[in-house]
Order: structure tokens, then sequence, then C-alpha cells
């Protein structure tokens, strides 16, 4: 059997990232063959990987990403279990460089994104590879890519767990970023409230419809009450709507004619947003894995 040597595990280990011992246990399955050690990890990785799979990823980060010439940005969320892996240096470089490929590449969807050639191998292939590293579930949970008309900017906040993506005609560079901002203090679902999506619209009534009726109001006045709070709810969650949070006084819409520009688009990630997490019974938990060891 060849000798498995400290600088051999170091050779393998730098070659694949993978844990030391990984590597020395690789090493001695291969019988000294570094190419069949390799080998040897890449499968256990994926192994790992899938595992993991099946595990909620529901932290993580938002990355962005604007070409050197600014006509083209994009944001990409990754997840991950918790919230100590989300500020892992390989896990925040992992997603700030598919931020970039997706800008340099255009992927359709994730699928697409998965399969780019990627760092000598594939994104999917480096992203299983980190899982098995890392221990974790990792998942590429979605990604908007802006072909700007007019100025991009972007805008990270919170330790990367919201991300802002707008496109701005007209205005400077302090509007764009003040409107990226105000977009991750806000949250506005739409930029108008011609864009709001209907079902939310008619949520939003009959919940107002409800509360009206107790009321014990005339049907003219309760109506106009429905009314109101629809206007209300329209102008709250609508980025023209909103007052701006550096002037309360002043609309998105009245900032925007002021200095003669316009917003083309934008998009907004907040990390885990609409993911159910589910709620640790740690008891259980405990009982489950005594059960399991009997």
């Amino acid at each position: 059997m060849a000798e498995i040597t400290a600088n051999l595990v170091k050779e393998l280990r730098e070659k694949t990232d993978a844990p030391m011992m990984e590597c020395k246990k690789a090493l001695a399955e291969a019988a000294g063959d570094l190419g069949k050690a390799e080998a040897i990890l890449r499968i256990k990785l994926g192994n790992k990987a899938s595992k993991a799979a099946s595990r909620l990823a529901a932290e993580g980060v938002v990355a962005a990403h604007i070409a050197a010439d600014g006509k083209v940005g994009a944001l990409v969320e990754i997840n991950c279990e918790t919230d100590f892996v989300a500020k892992n240096e390989e896990f925040l470089a992992f997603a700030g460089a598919l931020a970039q490929l997706i800008v340099a590449r255009e992927p359709a969807d994730v699928d697409a994104l998965s399969r780019l050639p990627f760092d000598g191998s594939s994104v999917d292939e480096v992203r299983r590879a980190l899982v098995g590293k890392i221990g974790e579930n990792l998942a590429i949970r979605r990604f908007v890519r802006l072909a700007g008309r007019g100025r991009l900017a972007s805008y990270i906040h919170g330790g990367a767990k919201i991300g802002v993506l707008v496109d701005v005609t007209g205005g400077d560079e302090v509007l764009a970023k003040d409107l990226a901002m105000h977009i991750a203090a806000s949250k506005p679902i739409a930029l108008s409230a011609d864009e709001v999506p209907a079902a939310a619209v008619e949520k939003e009534r009959e919940i107002a419809t409800a509360k009206a009726a107790d009321s014990g109001k005339p049907a003219n006045i309760v109506a106009k009450m429905v009314e109101g709070s629809v206007q209300k709810f329209l102008r709250e969650t609508t980025l023209l709507g909103q007052p701006f949070v550096k002037n309360d006084k002043q609309s998105i819409e009245q900032l925007l004619k002021s200095k003669d520009a316009t917003v083309t688009a934008f998009a907004l990630y907040v990390v885990g947003e609409g993911i159910e997490k589910k709620k640790d019974d740690f008891v259980s938990e405990v009982m489950a894995q005594v059960g399991q060891a009997r």
C-alpha cells in the first residue's frame, strides 16, 4: 500500500477543497492514487449533497452585480440552512460569482444557470461540492436579470438579507441609489396601482368590506370607506404611491417628477420570503434521535 504523506493529502485538499480527513480517507481508499482519490471525493461529496437536499434551506443571502458599462444587472438569492453559514466567506463568494455569471451569460432559469460552466466544472457541481464541504443544504432559489433602459442601481441591506435592483431613466446616480434604498426599506409590491395583482386588491377589498360592515353606517358611506381603504392600500404598497423615506411629505411619484426621471423596473428580494419555515421542537427532535439509537 502506498504511503499517504502529508504532502499528498495537502495536494488533494488544494485540488478539491475537501476537508482534510476526507482527503486522507479518499487517498487510503485509492491506494495513494491522486486521480482516483479525487474521483472518490466527488462521489462522496455528491452523496452528502443528495442527503442535504431534503433539508429546508430558508436562510441565505442576496447578491447583486451590475456590468461595468452599467447596462445589465442581476440579483440572485442563494439559500442555506443556518444564518451562520450565510456569513461563510466561500458561500458569499459563490453567491457573488453567480450574480456576475448571470449578467455575463443570460441563463433562462435556475436550471439553465446550474448547467453553465463554472470554475472548471458546472455551477451545480460546484454547489454540490460546497454542500459536501460546509455540510448544509445550499440552493439557488431565484434570480432576475435586468437590461436597463436608463441607469441601473443596486442596494444590499441587512447582512445581505435584502437586495434591490432598480432601473431609472433620467435623474442622477444619487437619485438612483436613493430609490434603491427606499425600495429596500418600504418594500413595494409593484411600481404602480395598475400593476398590483388583482387578487391582492380583491383580498384587501374583502377585508375592508368586512370591517366597514360592522360600522352600522349607510351603504353609500360604507362604499366610500371601502374604496378609501383600497386606495390607501395601493398607495402604501406601490412604489410611486409611497412617501419617500427621506422626505415623507413627498411621494416617490412627486420626487421623480421633480427630477424629470422615471422608474422603468425594479426587483426586490428578501431572503426566505415565502418559504414556510419549520418551527424547531427540540424535545421531539431529541426523543426521535433517542428512538433511532435504540
